[in-house]
């Protein structure tokens, strides 16, 4: 397989292993919802790098799909690249505004999206599958990187979505009117896309309308040439036919669909019809059944389709467009405040084929919150569960406005001929009176309209609980008394950094110190976020007695201090402490996962 190598490789390709884990901190007056939880479809503001590592400890192999738009890198973005590599240097080159005259923008492209790629395989269920929608400026090397992050083997196919109607008239030669959606699986053995049902066209619910006298049994049925010399010259498809009239059809002269022994039971069954043609030739026809046909087929008592079974298909012909996506928002605000938003029709067509009823979708890339609408729109449809998670880096909106010159008023764009004073920037203002001032509002408030007037959206019902990124979580300032976090976020780092499995709040009990418990592991964790509380807790023998009676699993316990001989035989069988693993913090955590 060829290597792919971009100035910077060396300093990302494990930088999602030294990112730390942040605590995930609710705000219930963005929420919408009173029961705050990461269980709840999640809305996440901030450094969607930090926010992905901070999902780890519960949503890690729980993902079915993961749905992104990242920036296209086409020049125009004006986007900055602001992970902290542990390199004065490197931050230096990375950091400068991405722009056309950036002679490496594919290289802080590539090292933008790798570590970002990785930590989403993570999250990822084994069968799980992500969709990348990209274009021409980052597809080449997009793949290679996919190649390299997913393993070539779990390349699903690449999507070519028609984005407009007639090309557009934006580049120089010919007109591009289309992007793509690369397709990956984590582990393709593993992986299974729905069917999808799809309503019959009109030259289907003519061809099954012939009956026989098996109609009540089979169903209605078309007929099928059974001569085609277009399946390919295959041993045993030459053979003589009888006809009704005594003649013989030369099997050299043919070539049948099906072998002989096929044909004659066919026969027996019924299924083979002789006709013939103006010309007074013999014709051979089969019968082709519905209730008999593969697939997914949903029929009426007449034995009309209603619809039927399709693979997806790799080309998105006339599914949406990319003004679809403007109409989508202006639909809900009045207004459009984001630029090529993606349109719902395409994203639900990827949750729809991707998912089942109660399949998480992750979004890391947000932007107007389209996901969200997807997974919202298809609960609706199918009466599913699915929940979404959101997360958008913090960044201001601003629309530009001009000022015709003439008259002084404010215009959107100007018309031709029209002079123009100046251009301002301002908020962007909805129907409500609400101005949106960042990004995150876009998505908060789509879904709050979205969960408000059900009825004229698809009948979409949602809640969300709004998280931002709180401080980090490091062991040695904890010790220090700084940046102290509350006992379940750091229950939840310290289980998922030694277990690899997923945290969950219910289990904990404080009183006894547990957090927890896998297949293996009991785990318990000693800490108070209190400075002096956490000074003075040690774990003991008369602590150590109330672990209780050893269940076969290994119980690790975490506390700042002991005072208490683990190595000593005669007391660990004295009184029943078998199978307790003393965990200093914060040194042994870094022996663990992450």
């Amino acid at each position: 397989m060829a290597t792919l190598n971009f100035k910077g490789k060396t300093f990302v390709q494990n930088h999602h292993l030294s990112v730390k884990y942040h605590q995930l901190v609710p705000k219930k007056d963005k929420s919408l919802t009173n029961k705050l939880s990461l269980n709840d479809n999640l809305i996440i503001h901030g450094d969607n790098l930090i926010a992905l590592k901070a999902l780890l400890p519960t949503y890690a192999g729980k993902v079915k799909v993961v749905c992104i738009d990242p920036p296209y890198n086409t020049g125009n973005e004006q986007w900055e690249y602001n992970d902290n590599i542990n390199s004065p240097m490197m931050q230096e080159w990375l950091g400068k505004v991405v722009d056309k005259e950036d002679l490496t923008r594919h290289d802080k492209w590539l090292c933008m999206m790798m570590p970002r790629l990785k930590l989403l395989r993570e999250l990822l269920r084994d069968d799980g599958v992500i969709f990348v929608c990209i274009d021409d400026n980052e597809i080449n090397h997009l793949i290679m990187l996919m190649n390299e992050v997913f393993q070539a083997e779990n390349h699903v196919a690449t999507m070519v979505w028609q984005k407009n109607s007639g090309g557009g008239n934006d580049t120089s030669h010919i007109a591009v009117s289309h992007e793509y959606i690369v397709c990956y699986a984590k582990n393709i053995s593993h992986l299974s896309f729905r069917i999808l049902n799809v309503p019959p066209t009109e030259s289907m619910l003519k061809a099954y309308c012939l009956d026989d006298e098996y109609v009540s049994t089979r169903g209605k049925h078309t007929l099928r040439n059974l001569n085609d010399f277009s399946i390919g010259d295959r041993p045993g498809l030459h053979y003589d036919i009888g006809c009704p009239d005594g003649t013989f059809l030369d099997g050299d002269e043919h070539r049948w669909r099906c072998d002989e022994n096929t044909f004659k039971r066919r026969i027996k069954e019924g299924r083979i019809v002789f006709s013939e043609n103006d010309d007074n030739e013999w014709e051979i026809f089969y019968k082709l059944y519905i209730n008999e046909q593969k697939g997914h087929l949903e029929i009426d008592a007449d034995g009309t389709i209603l619809s039927y079974g399709k693979k997806p298909n790799t080309l998105l012909y006339k599914l949406a467009f990319t003004g679809d996506g403007k109409k989508d928002l202006k639909k809900i605000f009045g207004i459009c405040p984001f630029t090529y938003p993606k349109p719902v029709k395409l994203i639900k067509y990827l949750v729809s084929i991707g998912t089942k009823k109660n399949d998480i979708v992750l979004d890391s890339f947000a932007g107007s919150g389209t996901t969200a609408q997807a997974v919202i729109e298809q609960n609706a449809e199918d009466k599913g569960n699915r929940r979404f998670i959101l997360i958008q880096i913090p960044e201001t909106i601003k629309q530009k406005v001009y000022i015709n010159k003439k008259t002084g008023k404010e215009v959107d764009r100007p018309k031709k001929g029209e002079t123009v004073s100046k251009v301002i920037e301002k908020p962007y203002v909805l129907k409500d009176g609400m101005k949106l001032k960042k990004i995150i509002d876009i998505p908060m408030h789509r879904v709050r309209e979205l969960a408000e007037n059900g009825k004229k959206f698809n009948n979409g019902k949602a809640t969300f609980s709004f998280f931002e990124l709180g401080d980090p979580i490091e062991m040695e300032s904890i010790l220090e008394g700084k940046k102290m976090p509350d006992y379940t976020e750091l229950a939840r780092y310290i289980f998922y950094t030694a277990t690899g499995d997923e945290f969950n709040p219910d289990k904990v009990k404080r009183n006894k110190n547990f957090i927890g418990d896998t297949k293996d592991y009991e785990v318990y964790l000693y800490y108070e976020p209190d400075i002096e509380k956490l000074k003075k807790l040690a774990f003991t023998l008369e602590e150590a007695k109330k672990l209780g009676v050893y269940k076969g699993k290994k119980r690790l316990v975490f506390a700042p201090t002991k005072y208490l001989d683990l190595n000593d035989a005669e007391l660990i069988e004295r009184h029943g402490l078998k199978g307790i693993e003393y965990c200093q913090l914060p040194f042994e955590i870094y022996k663990m996962k992450g």
